[in-house]
């Protein structure tokens, strides 16, 4: 499918993501007009060829299809509601992080002001954008979703999860999950080797590629998690995966434990249950049922 930049497209929201987002569109050659709630953002980009709107409502009058790049689910509404009318018959990719339920909320209310509206969670940060790596998640229309596909392809390989809007944004946020407990368990390492003289650029340069090669487990734990059967051979189990020297150590070195204690917690309580011989992946069950 190739990129049909006649349609006219608004950016609403100009920080650091909204610019790359923009930026993109102008260099690829859509009609981009932006705006800013404080003005000068734009500068860069009208040197570019976009045009400059002076308020929000005369952007999305602009543009067949209007990006909103905001800071929160509040800032959505804030800018769009006074707009319902003139957004009416155009087409909304809200790419503003937000909450699943705060998505299908949007959703509803674009519906309500006959406003055909993509929900989007980009995973990139913005120097990504256009790079591979970045991916653009998407749920709502799927009409609007097949029409624009080119343009978002873009930004990063577009995928798209469904009607429901609200899974793009759940999808963007279980994997921001993954994301920040991994950074924080390289962080606690870090710490941990820090009291020895050994720099984090250092201890960066041996967690890389060992962290980069135990993601391959993921597949192999999905598997037996999608089977429901934590018994199958070639499984480490809970007891083998006791954390107490861990634990130990890190108290050694002087740094909080929390990070680790955290996992350990997860395995005890399955084998508190029972479940001591059982694969790590059980951990999961201990996640799906809190204590």
């Amino acid at each position: 499918m190739t990129s049909d930049n006649s349609v006219q497209v608004s950016v609403l929201g100009l920080g650091a993501m909204g610019s790359a987002l923009a930026d993109a569109l102008v260099k690829a050659g859509y009609e981009t007009t932006c705006w800013n709630r404080s003005p000068g953002k734009a500068d860069d980009l009208v040197a570019q060829g976009a045009k400059a709107a002076d308020t929000a409502g005369d952007a999305v009058r602009a543009g067949q299809l209007v990006i909103a790049c905001l800071l929160d689910h509040a800032s959505v509404h804030e800018v769009l509601d006074p707009l319902s009318d003139q957004l009416a018959g155009r087409t909304l990719v809200n790419v503003t992080t937000t909450s699943p339920a705060q998505s299908r909320e949007l959703a509803d209310w674009a519906a309500r002001a006959g406003v055909t509206y993509l929900d989007g969670g980009i995973m990139a940060v913005p120097s990504m954008i256009g790079r591979p790596g970045a991916s653009i998640l998407c749920s709502g229309s799927a009409d609007a979703f097949q029409q624009h596909k080119p343009l978002l392809d873009l930004w990063g390989t577009a995928t798209y999860f469904g009607e429901d809007a609200g899974l793009a944004s759940l999808y963007d946020l279980a994997l921001l999950a993954g994301m920040y407990v991994m950074f924080a368990g390289f962080m606690h390492g870090a710490a941990m080797v820090a009291p020895a003289g050994v720099t984090a650029g250092e201890f960066a340069s041996m967690a890389t590629p060992w962290l980069t090669a135990m993601t391959g487990a993921f597949e192999e734990f999905a598997t037996v998690i999608d089977g429901g059967d934590y018994t199958v051979e070639g499984q480490q189990s809970l007891q083998f995966a006791d954390l107490g020297d861990l634990l130990a150590a890190s108290s050694a070195q002087g740094i909080s434990t929390e990070v680790v204690a955290m996992v350990q917690r997860l395995v005890q309580r399955q084998i508190d249950a029972g479940h001591g011989e059982e694969g790590f992946a059980r951990i999961i069950e201990s996640i799906k049922q809190p204590g």
